[in-house]
């Protein structure tokens, strides 16, 4: 299962560029534009300015709750496996080849013999068991946690060898592979503080100065090549308009966090591009604390899904870059059904006539979100005038990003909040067992239910993601969703990264973390 790196595919079509670079008619050439990156031929050196809306929590590193946090990453660590963003068939990354057997309770996984640590020392199979014993440590709050704790023991027979015992089969096991960071056992204990952050990826972290710019340099060692940027340099932008201007003033070469309706503007800039994140999608939705005086009855909640104007959401705010739903899934996802999706299409009368059947008089209901965020805060807006129009008031309550996650992740929303989702575009499985809006047994919500509890875990044991009897479980597990109630689809959205046209080669995670191993500045 030896797949060749990306950097060296992009040595081959460099080289494929430059022999018809050199044959090509000097018209041709002259016509070229600078925006056609494929033609554009790789070249060393230079340092990448990225601009992020946020600053890193390091605290949160493996949460991938921020902008920051997923540069980061995708910068510095690497995965035993990674997926592409057409389908969840497992790739190479620093394993090599695996194998399943008894029953899926025992994966033998080959490594890499050519992986180093940014401070020298060769990864072996040690680094990996530490590394996922890391991830389970509940201090992160890692979202894969469950399926992390499924594994019962981590034998390491060789340097290059690792096998995984699990006490059960679970369908999203290469889900937590793709994820889990391989993460260096002798400076783990700086990484929460920010000190040091040390992986086996294309870029070494230099330095972190709080609210203002992390720095990175090129890994010369990298088992993939060497990068051809000598560096990268984020710098914490927060101010959405201020960020725009730094792409448009070429101060920074990408932006991540730039409002839709900039992106807009920024489209149409001469020498800049906007490229969505295909294949990463997130999904926007209201969430509800069905402990919350009203929220407590599924009534009200299913009116306020109804109630909606997802629509508008999309257009106006969303500027179209996606599309409404009401499942939690994409529609690439193996549990998509296109007929419980058209489920809560907006319905003022059928909203109105579930809060009379209520015989409730649903109090004023406080929603969050980060106020400083243009998006959500638009949103939050629409949404407050959307529940007027069924008689349900809403108190708009910003909060900053951290204290944002912190409610999210301890569940201490007062009743609702809007904001986006990850891991829908993963194994179905992974969404109802791990992330915060949705695990079954935990969620930001505090919804209970022994049904949904059990279809999630039905989902889950499954030996594997697809087939009919997977594609059954989803379903059961989308009506459990959809008659809760306890979070409300708006639609899936993709982030949007405003580049300058002299970077190229970037490439993305399904997790949105950026891939700088092959980019390079022309």
């Amino acid at each position: 299962m030896n797949a060749p790196s990306r950097r060296q595919t992009l040595k081959a079509i460099a080289a494929a560029a430059l022999l018809l670079a050199a044959t090509a008619c000097q018209s041709a050439v002259d016509a070229q534009t600078s925006s056609a990156g494929a033609s554009a031929a790789p070249k060393p050196g230079g340092v990448a300015e990225v601009g992020v809306a946020l600053d890193l929590v390091p605290a949160n590193l493996f949460t991938n709750s921020n902008v920051s946090i997923t540069t980061v990453v995708g910068l510095v660590y690497d995965t035993l496996v990674r997926y592409d963003l057409k389908s969840l068939e497992p790739q190479p990354r620093v394993a090599t080849e695996w194998k399943q057997s008894d029953g899926g309770k025992t994966v033998t996984f080959k490594l890499r013999k050519d992986v180093k640590y940014h401070t020298g020392r060769t990864l072996t199979s040690a680094d990996v068991k530490f590394s996922l014993a890391n991830y389970a440590d509940p201090k992160w709050n890692g979202q894969l946690l469950s399926t992390a704790k499924t594994i019962t023991a981590v034998e390491t027979p060789a340097a290059d060898e690792v096998v995984l015992r699990l006490e059960h089969p679970v369908s999203n096991l290469f889900d937590l592979l793709d994820t889990v960071p391989l993460v260096d056992s002798e400076t783990a204990a700086d990484i929460a503080t920010g000190k040091k952050l040390v992986g086996t990826g294309a870029f070494k972290f230099d330095s972190w100065r709080p609210n203002t710019d992390i720095t990175f340099s090129k890994n010369p060692d990298y088992w993939g090549g060497a990068p051809y940027l000598d560096g990268v340099h984020v710098r914490v932008i927060p101010d959405a308009q201020s960020l725009a201007a730094a792409v448009k003033s070429g101060q920074v070469h990408l932006a991540r966090g730039v409002g839709y309706r900039d992106a807009e503007s920024l489209a149409s800039t001469p020498g800049v591009q906007v490229t969505s994140l295909e294949g990463a999608e997130l999904q926007a939705y209201v969430g509800l604390n069905v402990t919350a005086p009203g929220l407590d009855d599924p009534k009200v909640r299913q009116a306020i899904a109804y109630a909606l104007d997802k629509e508008r959401i999309i257009k106006e705010v969303f500027r179209d870059k996606g599309y409404p739903t009401s499942l939690p899934w994409p529609r690439t996802s193996p549990a998509y059904d296109k007929e419980l999706d058209g489920r809560y299409q907006r319905d003022l009368a059928k909203a109105k006539q579930l809060i009379a059947e209520s015989g409730k008089q649903v109090p004023e209901i406080p929603l969050s979100y980060v106020g400083n965020d243009g998006v959500y805060t638009a949103i939050a807006q629409i949404i407050q005038n959307n529940l007027a129009e069924i008689g349900v008031k809403v108190a708009l309550t910003p909060v900053d990003s951290t204290q944002f996650i912190k409610q999210l992740i301890g569940a201490q929303f007062p009743g609702l909040w809007t904001t986006s989702h990850s891991w829908a575009q993963f194994s179905p499985a992974t969404l109802t067992v791990s992330a915060y809006p949705f695990n079954a047994r935990r969620n930001a919500s505090k919804f209970s239910s022994p049904s949904y509890t059990a279809a999630a875990e039905n989902a889950w044991k499954l030996p594997s993601a697809t087939g009919a009897e997977a594609t059954a479980a989803y379903k059961e597990l989308s009506t459990q969703l959809l008659d809760g109630a306890f979070l409300a689809e708006i639609g899936v959205v993709f982030e949007l990264a405003a580049t300058r046209d002299t970077l190229h080669g970037l490439d993305w995670s399904r997790r949105r973390e950026l891939d700088f191993s092959a980019v390079f500045l022309a």
